[in-house]
């Protein structure tokens, strides 16, 4: 890959996940990686993941996503378990909860990224691979 074409991919990145951030904040009160975090744990074996597991799925370090999971927990969005065969490991799990605010924000979260590659579509710095990723 050459540089342009990363430059157009950090700047279309950047676009999209300012839009998907901004929606899933107006319309359900939780920040993007909070959403990403619950996408993960509804599709992961019996919406469980290891800390450090879900902290490679969704792009943070380890301090960050225990501050994330705190959030969660608080918010009834998730708890915590410990593994049963390694005590050291920590699972976080998704509730019903976690798992209702997941579908009903699901949509909101398409709607946007449609609406941010939309956009970026008709912007010259990112079109073309706007474009190339649609197809």
């Amino acid at each position: 890959m050459d540089a342009t074409t990363w430059d157009q991919m950090v700047t279309l990145h950047g676009m999209v996940t300012h839009r998907l951030a901004k929606e899933m904040q107006r319309r359900h009160h939780i920040g993007l990686s909070e959403f990403q975090a619950l996408c993960r744990l509804a599709r992961a074996d019996d919406g469980e993941l290891r800390m450090q597991e879900l902290a490679e799925l969704i792009g943070l370090n380890q301090s960050s996503v225990s501050r994330l999971v705190a959030r969660l927990e608080s918010a009834g969005l998730t708890r915590r378990d410990l593994c049963p065969k390694d005590r050291r490991g920590v699972y976080t799990v998704i509730t019903d909860e976690g798992r209702a605010l997941h579908r009903k924000a699901e949509p909101t979260y398409q709607e946007a990224l449609t609406q941010a590659m939309d956009e970026a579509s008709v912007d010259t710095r990112v079109s073309e691979l706007a474009a190339k990723l649609r197809a």
